[in-house]
């Protein structure tokens, strides 16, 4: 069994890694965990996502667990300026192998989301339903409406005003969708198989750990 640290941005992802992926990834010899992203104080927990910041983070977990990766949303990195997302993923890693013991590169994967991991949950829009007080038929078309404007729930995200979440927020009534609670509920509702079916980023993802449990 090969353990995982999965490194996440907040704790909807947390959430997510333990009710949904880490129980797909045990059928794969894989025994993955999620860790939170925090500064060495342990002062700043969460979100504040750099590239420098994961840097440190996962130079410092890289001897505590077999592999390392990541699940941090492009959006949210507060030092982007104007770099893709692969970009963002190779520094991480230019970052790792400078500052860390006896790295190896095949035991580190740097995963930058597209665009956000709300932007999964468009997988499948019947799913929201789990957002009982904001579900209705306008919601359902509303969310209906958003998936089918894009090839890939991952191309969801025109400008900062309409990210996946900004367009739940529209979408939902203050207060009805809470990403915490109802993000993991949803994601483990649709399931990741289907996931991976239209998202291909996150496929190839899950695939790279997969193939470290062999």
């Amino acid at each position: 069994m090969t353990r995982v640290c999965i490194v996440c941005e907040g704790q909807t992802e947390v959430e997510f890694v333990k009710s949904c992926l880490a129980p797909y990834l045990l059928n794969h010899q894989v025994q993955a965990f999620a860790s939170l992203l925090q500064s060495p104080s342990g002062n700043h927990r969460g979100g504040r996502v750099t590239v420098e910041r994961l840097v440190r983070f996962m130079s410092h977990q890289y001897h505590q667990t077999d592999r390392i990766t990541t699940l941090v949303d492009f959006y949210g990195f507060q030092d982007r300026n104007g770099r893709s997302h692969a970009q963002l993923e190779a520094d991480v890693r230019t970052g790792i192998a400078a500052s860390t013991t006896g790295y190896d590169e095949r035991f580190v994967l740097p995963y930058v989301q597209m665009h956000e991991f709300e932007g999964l949950l468009f997988t499948d829009p019947e799913a929201f339903e789990w957002v009982e007080d904001g579900w209705n038929e306008q919601s359902r078309a509303a969310l209906k409406q958003v998936r089918e404007a894009f090839s890939s729930p991952e191309d969801i995200n025109d400008s900062p005003q309409t990210a996946p979440s900004k367009r739940l927020l529209s979408i939902f009534e203050k207060g009805a969708y809470s990403k915490t609670e109802h993000g993991p509920l949803i994601a483990e509702a649709i399931g990741v198989d289907a996931i991976r079916g239209q998202c291909p980023k996150f496929d190839a993802w899950v695939t790279q750990i997969q193939a470290w449990g062999k």
